[in-house]
């Protein structure tokens, strides 16, 4: 069967006018899963009723999930001496001080999270403004910028992902593999919708969570119902 006939198929299976209840609606897309011959990855998308321009309507975190991503992440770190060693042994991919710099100056960036010690952070200022676009610099309330880098490095090894809000208000994240048994991907979604909702700036007004959708990486999107995600 065609890629295109799968998604059609798929998404017949799928009432886009209606919300379904979590375990319902991740079912749906496991069971459109199996008729492929890789591991999707499953992603929830959060609307929210904030306007991110504003500093008081901001929505950034960090979070573990329960039962990880399923994806390997590439850890590059900003560390020097024991902190290097520490590192490299908790399973960092790269670790360096100004050869790391030169290489993210030169474009090459073969890494996914940023991690550094608090005395490394005015040579990675050198960077920020390729790092920050990316969403890759490191930061001290996300805990990438931290003395103890050979737990932020295992924290990332095990799955942690930073949330952010987009321009429109939206957050975009991974919380599982198709693959995941049903129970530990809802747990992991109700985590991070948790996590979302307990990071609700001040400055948001009226009704925080205006829509959330579950997808796959070829699967249709299905709106959730909110009271289905509560942990």
């Amino acid at each position: 069967m065609a890629q295109g006939k799968k998604m059609k198929a798929a998404l017949e299976t799928v009432d886009r006018t209606k919300e379904y209840a979590l375990a319902d609606a991740i079912k749906l897309l496991k069971d459109a899963a199996t008729k492929r011959n890789f591991d999707e990855s499953i992603e929830l998308a959060i609307n929210l009723n904030i306007d991110p321009r504003h500093s008081d309507q901001n929505v950034r975190g960090m979070i573990s999930l329960p039962n990880g991503t399923g994806s390997s992440v590439r850890v590059a770190v900003f560390a020097k001496d024991d902190k290097a060693e520490a590192a490299k042994k908790a399973g960092a991919d790269i670790v360096g001080g100004e050869d790391l710099v030169e290489e993210i100056k030169g474009g090459n960036i073969d890494f996914d999270r940023c991690i550094a010690t608090p005395d490394m952070m005015a040579m990675v200022g050198q960077v920020a403004k390729i790092l920050g676009p990316k969403g890759m610099m490191p930061n001290p309330k996300l805990g990438t910028v931290t003395p103890d880098v050979e737990k932020a490095v295992k924290d990332a090894k095990a799955g942690a992902i930073e949330f952010r809000a987009e321009k429109a208000g939206i957050i975009h994240a991974g919380v599982g593999k198709a693959s995941f048994d049903q129970a530990k991907l809802e747990e992991n979604i109700k985590a991070f919708y948790d996590a979302i909702v307990k990071a609700r700036p001040s400055g948001a007004k009226g009704t925080y969570v205006k829509k959330v959708t579950l997808t796959s990486t070829m699967g249709p999107g299905i709106k959730l119902t909110t009271d289905s995600l509560a942990a």
